[in-house]
């Protein structure tokens, strides 16, 4: 059983569209509320959706942490998570469920198309300088490790850590999944993004941050993350036999 969850922050202005969309696809909704100080708590409580709200702005990561604990909770096995922002389309939630069908236990990962009309090209440089890392930290190539359309199988992710609480937590996600033999699917998604969007994201200090914590995964990809790798292959071949 699978839910969306949607974490946002001062989304007043895309919110009720986004919730409006994902609500044709699934009565399943999870809104997070990271202390929004305009008007999107009300409308969420217009739209009668389950919400959980922050009492004050902690960060993407904290509200996805959120999010899968009110999931386990209310009983889901799986959970879709798209931004608030308007730049997700919920018509493409059947991706990632049929790609879940088919591996229950994997981690599906929504890539866009980085070439695509109006993608900010400050996306595309930090994109590549993700994948980059996360390829020397876990061996594994991804086309896009910075979306935060995804699927997460709920129960593998309880091995997933946080250390992070802000935009770098996803990229802190995707590596522990690999490290743990969790597998990762890359599925297409389109994407939008208008001339005029608002982000939170804040150039030079989380650039800054999701620097240090590369620095810091490639220290634990050496000492950890490669090592839990091969105890997991070892495990895999001894259940094929």
């Amino acid at each position: 059983m699978w839910c969306v969850i949607v974490p946002t922050y001062n989304n007043g202005g895309s919110i009720e569209q986004v919730v409006t969309d994902i609500l044709r696809h699934t009565r399943n909704v999870i809104v997070v509320d990271d202390g929004s100080t305009d008007n999107t708590a009300q409308i969420l409580r217009k739209m009668g959706v389950s919400t959980v709200t922050h009492p004050h702005n902690m960060g993407k990561g904290a509200a996805l942490k959120t999010g899968f604990r009110k999931a386990l909770e209310d009983g889901f096995t799986h959970a879709v998570t798209i931004d608030a922002d308007g730049q997700h389309f919920a018509k493409d939630i059947p991706l990632f469920t049929e790609a879940m069908e088919r591996n229950p236990g994997a981690l599906i990962v929504g890539c866009r198309n980085l070439s695509e009309k109006n993608m900010p090209q400050k996306n595309s440089f930090a994109n590549r300088f993700s994948n980059f890392w996360f390829t020397v930290q876990t061996g594994i190539r991804l086309p896009d490790t910075q979306t935060g359309y995804r699927l997460y199988p709920l129960a593998s992710m309880r091995r997933a850590g946080f250390i992070t609480s802000r935009y770098e937590a996803e990229l802190e996600l995707l590596v522990f999944a690999a490290w743990h033999g969790i597998r990762l699917i890359p599925v297409k998604i389109d994407v939008y993004y208008p001339v005029r969007r608002i982000s939170h994201f804040r150039p030079v200090y989380d650039f800054l941050r999701i620097s240090l914590l590369n620095i810091l995964l490639c220290f634990l990809a050496a000492v950890y993350g490669y090592p839990m790798k091969f105890v997991y292959c070892i495990k895999k071949r001894k259940k094929r036999q």
